[in-house]
């Protein structure tokens, strides 16, 4: 017997498997990490390795600012150290890694 108005609904996997509809679910979060690589994590690791590449040829008489804002010309390089000369009498040791870029001669000291 009929019950009238009652419709059934069948959920099933369309006869063929569950693959290819759970391969084209997955297609937004791939695209999602590959526009995540290509604006986010590449531009961060080039930075990275041309901060860690200035670092690693800094001389002695490199006028540098630091991360802090301190402007000063690099007197002597130890292997975790930078000791900068900021004043004629006044030198400052600071960490290799807070150097933040070196200065052109062009530009004007802060005072």
């Amino acid at each position: 017997m009929k019950v009238p108005g009652s419709v059934a609904w069948a959920q099933g996997s369309g006869g063929g498997g569950g693959m290819p509809g759970t391969l084209v679910s997955l297609v937004p979060f791939v695209l999602i990490f590959v526009l995540f690589y290509f604006l986010l994590i590449q531009p961060q690791q080039k930075r990275q390795k041309q901060q860690k590449g200035m670092l690693e040829s800094l001389k002695k008489g490199d006028k540098v600012i630091t991360s802090s804002g301190i402007w000063g010309t690099v007197t002597n390089l130890g292997k975790d150290t930078v000791t900068l000369q900021i004043a004629d009498n006044t030198k400052i040791k600071v960490q290799r890694e807070y150097i933040a870029r070196l200065r052109s001669d062009d530009e004007d000291s802060p005072a």
